[in-house]
C-alpha cells in the first residue's frame, strides 16, 4: 500500500453568493478573497483564505505529468488545515480507542482481491498472500519511465504503520513522525474519528501553493536550485530540494 501522510481540514463554508461572485476574471496569481478566519483558529491548524487560482501544472513545467494538465481556474472557500501530518502518536491514540486495523495489517482474502483484477489472473502462491505494504526501493539509481511506479516501489511482507520497513523495524522514539502505510480507507476512518475530513485536490493545491500560484516551486521558478542527492562534505546554502528517485528523502 502506497505510503501516504494524512492531513485533516476543517472547512468553513462561506456564503454561497460570495463563491458565485468570485468565479469570473483572469487570474495571474492567487486572488485572495478573505484574509481572516471567521472563527478562532483551532489549535494546530492554519487558515487558508478563500481564493481563486489556476490549478494544475504550468505550461513550462518539465516535470509535470499529463494528469496534471491543463491548468484550469478554480475557486475554493476558506478552510483550516493541520500544520503538520498526522503523527504516529495521534494515529496510535485512534487505534487504541477504536481497535481499528489498517488495510496493510489485514489478512488477504484472495476471493475478494481477484474481484479487482483482470479475469483469469492466476492466484499467487499462498506465501505471497500475506499482509504487507509497498516501501521505497533505495537501490534505484536510474528511472526510465516515470509512469512505471514499480521501478522505485517494492512489496514488503509485514510492512505497516507499526513496522514501516517490515517486521524488523518499529516506530520506537518516532511518535512525532508522520504515520505511513495508511490506505485511503484508513485515512477516512481516522478523519471520522477525529471529526475532520481529507482535503479535496483543489484545497490541497491551494494550501500548498499559498499566493505563488504561478510558480512551479515554493521558492519560484528557478529549477537550478533543484539538486541531486547531496554529495558528502558539500554544503550549498542555496539548495532548496534534494531529489533521488526511490529514497523518499527531501530537504527544503
Amino acid at each position: 500500500m502506497k505510503n501516504i501522510s494524512i492531513y485533516m481540514i476543517l472547512v468553513i463554508f462561506l456564503i454561497a453568493c460570495q463563491a458565485e461572485n468570485n468565479q469570473q476574471g483572469e487570474i495571474k496569481n492567487s486572488e485572495v478573497v478573505d484574509f481572516s478566519p471567521p472563527v478562532p483558529t483551532p489549535e494546530g491548524m492554519v487558515w487558508i483564505p478563500a481564493k481563486k487560482f489556476k490549478q494544475g501544472a504550468l505550461p513550462d513545467d518539465g516535470f509535470a505529468l499529463e494528469r496534471e494538465k491543463p491548468a484550469h481556474e478554480v475557486y475554493v472557500d476558506g478552510f483550516f488545515i493541520d500544520k503538520h501530518e498526522v503523527t504516529n502518536k495521534q494515529f496510535k491514540k485512534f487505534v487504541d480507542e477504536t481497535g481499528y486495523i489498517t488495510v496493510a495489517e489485514r489478512p488477504i482474502n484472495w476471493e475478494e482481491m481477484k474481484k479487482n483484477l483482470p479475469p483469469g489472473t492466476p492466484k499467487p502462491p499462498d506465501s505471497m498472500l500475506v499482509p504487507g505494504s509497498l516501501i521505497f526501493n533505495k537501490e534505484v539509481e536510474n528511472v526510465s519511465d516515470m509512469n512505471n511506479y514499480f521501478q522505485w516501489w517494492e512489496w514488503k511482507k509485514g510492512a505497516n504503520w507499526r513496522q514501516p520497513y517490515g517486521p524488523d523495524s518499529n516506530i520506537n522514539d518516532q511518535e512525532n513522525y508522520p504515520v505511513v502505510h495508511i490506505a485511503y480507507e484508513d485515512a477516512l476512518a481516522y478523519c471520522k474519528w477525529a471529526n475532520r475530513r481529507l482535503p479535496t485536490e483543489s484545497e490541497w493545491e491551494a494550501a500548498a501553493k499559498g499566493t505563488l500560484t504561478m510558480c512551479t516551486y515554493t521558492w519560484g521558478n528557478d529549477d537550478k536550485k533543484l539538486q541531486p542527492w547531496p554529495i558528502p562534505g558539500k554544503v550549498d546554502s542555496q539548495q532548496k530540494m534534494n531529489l533521488k528517485m526511490g529514497s523518499n528523502t527531501y530537504h527544503q
